[in-house]
């Protein structure tokens, strides 16, 4: 029996039973069964993540369970996992990417262009409220916490707006509350946003064996380079990072950015390298972001106590 630690979130639970489901199909009969835990950030619904800790809030315990030895495999999304893994872990596959745009979701308007002046807008990200202030400096940014579904229910219960990755959206069948799909142009994703994490214990090699099959070339080029990156800024839910990469034969486009809080000053950068140095040139790309400005730009963010939403 194999057993994947998981969240208990209608998309956590889909990413597991999907990994279940690969693990199946090249496995027959597999009896493969989810150990559902509940992480700190499932309990804090009510205050920024930013504020409680930010990234590994919703890893630790999942990752504990696997040291534990109470479950084979965790599956994580991969935004959530910080850019260095835990001591004893390792990184057993990274499955074919879903789409790692970010998606307006309001039922009266269409794009973010149409939204009224002043218009209440709901996310979870700092990321993707600084972007938001860039495009339109009037909008009102509100922190929104809970599951997709509860997320969705908000942008009719008091506000004009919610934003949401779109890959979530898709997983659940809930493309169709998507109104406007944001081009990586308009607002960058975060980094490794769409793919998924199936972590495994370094010393177990049979259940790295099971899983090595489910690693996706392209998708663990993209991620190596946006993760290169991240763990060069030492970023966490606190910053808003953005990072998105490409991949055209053998070689990978990385752009990115680090922007302050309230959208006024971002530093945008982009780089290209060979696909085998995907990591190395992510490094190198926030290297050249931190000479121009977001060395300053991360220590403000990280000393900032304004109410800005994660």
């Amino acid at each position: 029996m194999i057993r994947i630690a998981t969240r208990r979130s209608p998309l956590a639970k889909w990413q597991a039973n999907h990994v279940a489901g690969l693990l199946r199909a090249r496995e027959p009969g597999l009896d493969v069964q989810l150990h559902e835990l509940v992480t700190k950030g499932d309990k804090i619904l009510d205050v920024a993540l930013a504020r409680v800790g930010g990234k590994g809030l919703f890893v630790k315990e999942i990752e504990d369970a696997l040291l534990a030895r109470e479950a084979q495999i965790a599956v994580h999304s991969m935004k959530d996992l910080p850019a260095v893994l835990a001591d004893g872990l390792a990184l057993g596959a990274v499955p074919e990417r879903e789409d790692p745009r970010d998606a307006l979701c309001s039922p009266r308007w269409k794009t973010w262009s149409a939204l009224p002046k002043g218009a209440k807008v709901g996310t979870s990200s700092l990321r993707r409220a600084a972007q938001l202030k860039v495009l339109r400096p009037d909008l009102e940014i509100e922190m929104v916490r809970g599951n997709v579904e509860t997320r969705l229910r908000k942008a009719s219960e008091g506000l004009d707006a919610v934003v949401l990755a779109y890959a979530g959206l898709r997983r659940l069948g809930l493309a169709e509350h998507a109104t406007y799909v944001f081009p990586p142009e308009e607002m960058l994703p975060a980094v490794a946003q769409g793919a998924l994490a199936l972590e495994a214990r370094a010393d177990d090699p049979e259940t790295m064996r099971r899983l090595a099959p489910l690693d996706h070339a392209e998708t663990r080029v993209r991620v190596e380079a946006e993760r290169g990156l991240l763990r060069r800024l030492e970023g966490g839910c606190q910053v808003p990072i953005a990072a998105h990469a490409t991949v055209a034969g053998d070689r990978v486009t990385l752009r990115a950015l680090v922007a302050s809080l309230d959208g006024k000053n971002v530093v945008r950068g982009e780089r290209s390298g060979p696909n085998a140095d995907a990591r190395a040139m992510g490094t190198a790309l926030a290297e050249d972001l931190l000479s121009r400005g977001a060395r300053e730009i991360l220590a403000a963010c990280e000393d900032a106590t304004v109410g800005v939403p994660h």
